[in-house]
């Protein structure tokens, strides 16, 4: 992550809408309920301020409308739909999360998609070493599009820290 100087420090006073995402902590064990220990390489907090933007993102309404008569598709409907693509890249917001995923160590963006693939397949603790594994293995530079274009995703990455205990519902980061 950047050493942006107006980031908010730990000794802050809270905000009720934060302009910044948390900072990013070292690796630290959590104790779960069933007595299993995950650690995590990104902060529960960080999560929350991401799924939060997510569905900031899948809120946007940025399709045209649909042409009144259904034809199949010819040469300005291609041009349409891929002028539809590139307005959602230009759009400030995935701007915003692009820069904030792309900032991530590999560990954090790894640990995401865990996060998400646990609340995606209502898994619990004890599928996390194998389900973090798989995520290894599966990562790529394109964590940002995988996130972007999984439906629910925000749901998913929620679920999932709530399997581990942790709750983004007093967290002020999530309602941006």
């Amino acid at each position: 992550m950047s050493n942006d100087p107006d980031r908010r420090g730990p000794d802050s006073p809270p905000s009720a809408i934060p302009t910044e995402p948390p900072a990013s902590r070292p690796q630290t064990p959590d104790t779960r309920a069933d007595g299993r220990i995950v650690t995590l390489a990104i902060a529960p907090e960080t999560v929350c301020f991401l799924l939060g933007r997510l569905r900031e993102y899948d809120a946007l309404d940025m399709a045209p409308e649909p042409a009144e008569e259904s034809f199949p598709l010819d040469e300005e409907d291609i041009d349409q739909v891929q002028d539809q693509g590139n307005a959602y890249k230009a759009h400030p917001l995935y701007q915003e999360l692009a820069s904030f995923i792309g900032d991530l160590s590999v560990d954090e963006k790894v640990d995401l998609v865990t996060l998400m693939w646990l609340g995606r397949d209502n898994l619990s603790v004890a599928d996390w070493p194998e389900l973090h594994r798989e995520a290894e293995e599966a990562h790529n530079a394109r964590t940002l599009s995988y996130l972007l274009g999984t439906p629910m995703a925000a749901d998913y990455l929620q679920e999932g820290l709530a399997t581990l205990g942790f709750s983004c519902e007093d967290s002020a980061e999530e309602r941006l």
